[in-house]
């Protein structure tokens, strides 16, 4: 089994992770991250396109994410309410993307 990419960082990578080359710890890090600039830069508009992109990350990243709960691999009771929260991250991430679609629905005017 490979280890993480990064720097200093033992643990072995689940396979589900194995193309991202980060451990469990450093990969919902890196998630987390992207969420919250995914969210900060839906409060103030995306376009359809950018729209497509956020949400395929979230399926993509909602669907891997499950995998890495559910495989078999050994997690902490605290890694696990990490996973949680991840996936809670994902779900408000989703609202977000939703409100400012709304946003943008009302904002141009009727034909």
């Amino acid at each position: 089994m490979a280890s993480c990419q990064v720097q200093g960082c033992k643990l072995e990578l689940p396979s589900e992770l194995a193309d991202s080359a980060l451990c469990v710890h450093h990969y919902l890090l890196w998630l987390d991250g992207n969420c919250a600039a995914m969210r900060r830069e839906t409060a103030s508009g995306t376009t359809a396109e950018r729209h497509d992109q956020i949400a395929a990350f979230i399926r993509e990243h909602g669907e891997r994410l499950s995998h890495v709960a559910t495989s078999g691999y050994r997690l902490s009771d605290d890694m696990k309410s990490r996973v949680l929260s991840e996936f809670l991250s994902l779900m408000n991430l989703r609202e977000n993307l939703d409100r400012s679609t709304a946003r943008a629905a009302k904002a141009r005017p009727a034909p």
